[in-house]
């Protein structure tokens, strides 16, 4: 079984006068919490059982009960009246933290004795290094958390009436617990069985004390049957469909196209807006560089430009969470279950203007948050997303698979020959095929995913159906 979970963020209704009790409360969790982790250091074996057994372990280290009336480390001796579910959800928020600084600190001491192991072996090779001064280990180790600031996880007895438009939390006033209900705005939530809630938290956000701002964040799971392995899928479904996608940087954002298993283009579609993008960011990064002209030095730590840079998070997020979405529709509507990308993690911009190349270089972080995201979303329909080698697919043809094409821009007085980078159209001089530059390498895309299963290069040249927007 696999599963798929996704966190629908909702935004609280409170009044000022009940504000101050999340971070009294979210106080109160940090400091059981990293009470709690101080407690696993003082018995760091209690890591090698699993979860639930950790937690029973350390409650008997530090909590009163009538059999248990002097525990070595009490809890009361940092906080008291924690309700029994607000100590458990601080527990287990201090061993995950405390398994990830363990295994980070056995890493660094395994990567120390393997370099003091290789400079024992350079030492014996060549015995006049013994007499040089030997070079020091400057990886540093990993330290515990200094400063706690984890948000609140509310777990079943701490909220209570969850509906569409509030819910009951039970928060901490710096006295007392008590019942407070807050309405909550957003995504609407998932409907149907499949999709399990989580436990709920409270998140904060804003700028600092007194300007906090607090979120309802709601977890959720969803189990189903793990789909096969890409290679599984290729050799035993003759009626396999992929969908093969080819990002860009200037008309269109996306094209993708659907293939069958013998490589063969069925349907493809066209996501456009990639000038609109590239032109506003490019617009935004102008603007920043003429402020930052007039400014001059900035003190250390002093952010510029705050809502610009802002502008331009968004526009880059809404236009990665906008494409995804649609790829991931599109392949599941033509029911392909294995979705193709290329493998691009070294693009570098060129040297030039500041506006230029730094928004060059963010239209290639877009490609990899478009990757990111439609990998998630289509986990949740049990959809695959592989990567395969960018290597010539814009040069290769998809009909004869000849290299290089020739690539042109029609209707601008420009030869049928050589090649010109971002050109529209292009053109076998082997084959005659002529078409879409941007479709023929989302074809390529798709064809090199299948041969790595399927020698598909012997098969007789396949036609190239009309373009559907």
């Amino acid at each position: 079984m696999a599963t798929a979970t996704k966190t629908i963020r909702q935004k609280l209704e409170y009044r000022d006068g009940i504000s101050h009790y999340f971070e009294t409360t979210q106080e109160l969790f940090n400091r059981v919490a990293a009470f709690y982790f101080g407690v696993i250091e003082a018995h760091p074996a209690i890591l090698s059982f699993p979860p639930t057994q950790a937690l029973t372990k350390l409650e008997q280290l530090t909590h009163v009960t009538a059999t248990n009336v002097n525990p070595v480390m009490p809890l009361l001796e940092v906080a008291t009246n924690v309700p029994a579910l607000f100590r458990r959800a601080a527990i287990h928020a201090a061993l995950g933290q405390a398994h990830a600084f363990f295994t980070s600190l056995a890493k660094w001491r395994k990567q120390k004795e393997e370099w003091e192991a290789k400079l024992q072996r350079k030492q014996n090779r060549s015995p006049k290094d013994q007499t040089q001064r030997s070079p020091k280990f400057k990886l540093r180790p990993p330290v515990p958390p200094r400063h706690w600031n984890r948000s609140v996880t509310f777990y079943a007895g701490q909220y209570k009436e969850l509906n569409e438009d509030f819910i009951l939390l039970k928060l901490y006033n710096g006295q007392d617990w008590g019942w407070f209900k807050f309405g909550h705005s957003g995504r609407p939530l998932p409907q149907g069985e499949e999709w399990k809630m989580g436990s709920p938290q409270v998140v904060r956000k804003g700028k600092g004390k007194g300007k906090w701002d607090y979120r309802l964040h709601l977890p959720f799971l969803k189990s189903f049957s793990s789909p096969a392995k890409a290679e599984k899928q290729v050799l035993a479904n003759p009626e396999l469909k992929i969908c093969a996608v080819d990002l860009n940087l200037e008309e269109n954002l996306a094209v993708a196209t659907i293939l069958n298993s013998e490589g063969t283009p069925l349907v493809t579609r066209f996501i456009k807006g990639g000038r609109e993008v590239n032109g506003f960011r490019k617009r935004l990064l102008g603007w920043i560089a003429i402020n930052r002209s007039k400014t001059g030095l900035l003190k250390e730590g002093e952010t510029d430009n705050i809502r610009l840079w802002q502008q331009i998070k968004d526009l880059d997020e809404n236009t990665a969470h906008r494409v995804s979405r649609r790829i991931v529709e599109f392949a599941n509507q033509n029911g392909a279950t294995v979705i193709v990308f290329e493998h691009l993690s070294n693009l570098k911009p060129q040297k030039g203007k500041y506006s230029k190349r730094s928004n060059l270089k963010r239209a290639y972080w877009l490609k990899g948050k478009i990757f990111n995201y439609t990998k998630y979303k289509a986990w949740e329909l049990a959809l695959l997303c592989c990567r395969v080698s960018p290597y010539n697919t814009s040069r290769e043809c998809a009909k004869c698979h000849a290299i290089p094409l020739v690539r042109y821009a029609e209707g601008q007085g420009q030869p049928r020959e050589g090649y010109k980078v971002g050109a529209p159209l292009v053109y076998c001089p082997v084959c005659g095929m002529r078409g879409n530059a941007d479709r023929n390498a989302s074809i390529v895309i798709g064809q090199r995913f299948l041969a790595r299963y399927q020698n598909l290069k012997e098969k007789p040249p396949t036609s190239l159906p009309a373009m559907v927007g």
